[in-house]
């Protein structure tokens, strides 16, 4: 770490201007994705990522986070501390550069970081521009300097200095423009979330959250964070082997991985890349399972098990659990695409492909009887495969045979053929199905009503799946496979839409379906082709009966009963059932009508929190879970898009 120190000089040459300000708060969503609490939230980990990238410069190791009663938010690391000089040719103090100039921070070419995850300079100025009030407080050098803007980044009070300290560090607050965004409120449980995964990411690193509007806190901090994390993935499933820990370095880039195997069949791999998670994975993650794949299959025969046969990478998934991490240097971090959700360096490959070899290959040599059991659990993943495709043969086969009606079950097809364009709604009940089937635009709109509850994924093995008719016509039905077989380019919908009661049953379906997707089609979320229908709650007349209103939340009906100026005859919507084919089509199909809630997964750990509670053995919990937490309003806990 003293060597690293040394090397990275960070004082005001390390900033760099690339461009102006001005287009953030023309255009918020090609900055923060959105305008909703998603991109409200986004605002926090910008401001938080420059206080860890401290941290894996060796510089900060404790970062505190307020909800402060007032609505705004404050980030306090004890790292360096912003500098707080003149910058280079101009008459500006290098804070107001950095915080109020899009791309100007110590990323972009200076010495200042050899590897970060945050945006750093474009993160903190766009977090301004998208503030109402915004005030930076820096300890450094022996002083307490402070600089303000307010109104989107405007300067109302240059850096000055106002008092002594011999503290270091950086002190963010700041409050979302409420015209900006369309709410303002900081969820505690969403930001908890991120904050102990980047904790569980950051090995020594204390990150506390306190919420002053309800005096909440908790504070996270992890001696073996990559161990204990994959402890928190694997939830109550039983280990076959204690965490393994696989750290290294090659090709200057730093790699550190934790996995285990349990005795369940799901797999969950998740990648990170400068503490950025990689949804989509990438070639840190590519690496990882081929230098796993090669060490078991050295390993199985040098100890002759696996004779003639040999493993492939779906052989070795089932019950895998594992974090890959990579720090790469800027100089070499590529992404594909513009979200970082797929990490696209290729000495990453290299790098964790060779070091998981190297040290997981040693590990089984040192641990022979639970080596062999891995491997028997491969064999064993490879025979149930077979038996499924065999099963999926007989689907297939059965199709052919009845021209599609068997397997397709009850599905009414759109007649169009663009695949991005059409849509699938699995609807709760036959009644609601018969309805979406009489009010949907026949073009490109498909029904498929399922009876009852679907089948729980979570619980339930692959080849007792594929035995599950509501499961194997939504497989047939979607058209890409399922599980290490999905193809996303074979999906025959642009979008899948899950239209259910607004109750606590319907509820129910939809987690029991989305476990499906997160479990055996993930790409259709990652991919965004997942929606939740929202029909309204209410159906509102006032006067004559013809002039009638629709209503989604508690909120609107209450507004709409303060400017009535006649009686009002108020329906309450209890279920799907009670409209009819007009009524549905106008409220809850009709694109140009329609709310629907975009299905994403915001965090690995978050998500898979949440699948365990919803579909573990605890039904209590689960019921609390989501009387708690699902709401049928578009409120402001809910990312929803109109589509």
């Amino acid at each position: 770490m003293a060597e690293s120190k040394n090397e990275l000089n960070y004082n005001e040459d390390s900033i760099q201007i690339l461009e102006g300000l001005e287009a953030v708060r023309k255009r918020p969503g090609m900055y923060i994705g959105s305008t909703d609490a998603r991109g409200l939230h986004h605002l926090v980990w910008e401001i938080v990522d420059n206080s860890i990238d401290e941290s894996l410069a060796g510089f900060c190791n404790e970062i505190n986070v307020t909800i402060e009663k007032d609505g705004s938010l404050t980030v306090r690391d004890n790292g360096r501390g912003v500098p707080i000089g003149m910058y280079k040719g101009t008459n500006q103090s290098t804070p107001e550069i950095i915080f109020s100039v899009l791309h100007a921070g110590g990323k972009f070419g200076g010495d200042g970081y050899k590897t970060s995850g945050g945006l750093h300079g474009v993160g903190s100025s766009v977090v301004n521009a998208l503030s109402s009030k915004f005030q930076v407080t820096i300890y450094r050098d022996g002083v307490i300097s402070k600089i303000k803007f307010a109104n989107g980044g405007k300067l109302v009070s240059p850096l000055k200095t106002t008092g002594n300290s011999k503290q270091t560090g950086t002190e963010v607050n700041f409050t979302p423009d409420e015209t900006m965004f369309s709410t303002t409120k900081f969820s505690f449980s969403t930001i908890s979330e991120r904050l102990k995964e980047s904790a569980l990411l950051n090995s020594g690193l204390k990150i506390s959250l306190k919420d002053e509007r309800s005096n909440k806190f908790v504070e996270y901090k992890y001696e073996n964070g990559l161990i204990e994390f994959v402890n928190e993935l694997r939830g109550s499933q039983k280990n076959l082997c204690n965490p393994i820990l696989i750290k290294g370095q090659d090709l200057d880039i730093e790699v550190e991985i934790a996995l285990t195997y349990t005795n369940d069949f799901a797999e969950n791999v998740v990648g990170f890349a400068n503490n950025v998670k990689t949804s989509d994975g990438g070639t840190h993650v590519t690496g990882f399972r081929t230098g796993l794949l090669k060490a078991l299959n050295e390993y199985g025969r040098q100890q002759g098990v696996l004779k003639d046969k040999r493993l492939d990478s779906s052989d070795v998934k089932e019950g895998l659990i594992a974090i890959v991490t990579v720090k790469v240097p800027e100089n070499l971090i590529q992404y594909e695409g513009q979200t970082k959700g797929k990490l696209g360096t290729s000495e990453a490959k290299t790098a964790c492909e060779k070091i998981t070899e190297q040290i997981f290959g040693f590990w089984l040599q040192e641990n022979k009887t639970i080596a062999l059991e891995i491997i028997e659990k491969a064999l064993l993943a490879r025979k149930a495969r077979d038996e499924a495709r065999k099963a999926r043969q007989a689907v297939r086969d059965q199709k052919s045979k009845s021209r599609g009606k068997t397997m397709l079950g009850k599905l009414t097809p759109a007649q169009g053929k663009n695949k991005e364009q059409n849509e699938l709604f699995l609807v709760e009940g036959d009644s609601a199905g018969g309805s979406a089937k009489s009010g949907r635009d026949r073009k490109f709109q498909a029904i498929l009503p399922l009876r009852g509850k679907v089948i729980n994924a979570e619980k339930t093995k692959l080849i007792d799946l594929l035995k599950n008719e509501e499961i194997t016509t939504i497989i047939n039905a979607i058209g890409a496979g399922m599980g290490s077989e999905f193809e996303l380019d074979e999906v025959n919908y642009g979008k899948i839409i899950i239209m259910t009661d607004a109750d606590t049953d319907g509820a129910h379906i939809q987690t029991l379906l989305l476990t499906f997707f997160y479990r055996y089609m993930k790409e259709l979320i990652t991919n965004k082709k997942v929606y939740i229908a929202m029909p309204p709650l209410f159906k509102v007349s006032q006067g004559n009966k013809k002039d009638f209103v629709y209503l989604w939340t508690e909120d609107e009906l209450s507004k709409y009963m303060k400017k009535a100026k006649s009686k009002v005859e108020i329906q309450r919507y209890k279920g799907l059932g009670e409209m009819n084919a007009d009524q549905l089509w106008e409220t809850t199909m009709d694109p140009e009508q329609r709310k629907l809630i975009q299905v994403t997964i915001d965090d690995a750990l978050g998500a898979e929190t949440t699948f365990r509670t919803l579909m573990g053995d605890n039904a209590e919990k689960r019921k609390e879970w989501i009387e708690e937490n699902v709401k049928f309003t578009l409120e402001d806990n809910i990312d929803y898009v109109e589509a």
